[in-house]
């Protein structure tokens, strides 16, 4: 029964995807660039994040405050 949601969630999946691309036609790769840039933009600007608070924490135990 787990492999016939899984096919169908992969079939809702490609009919999604193929509905995408018909409605966008020749503007696809441009929605594509798009959509991949933002979610870049977002990983990234996280790591940051993630990187100085792990960074303040260590500078704010080393000194002890």
């Amino acid at each position: 029964m787990k492999n016939l949601f899984t096919f169908a969630g992969m079939a809702l999946i490609l009919a999604l995807s193929l509905f995408l691309a018909v409605i966008t036609g020749d503007y696809g790769p441009w929605y594509f660039a798009w959509l991949v840039g933002t979610t870049m933009i977002v990983l990234i600007a996280v790591a940051g994040a993630v990187m100085y608070e792990k960074q303040d924490g260590e500078r704010q135990g080393k000194t002890g405050h």
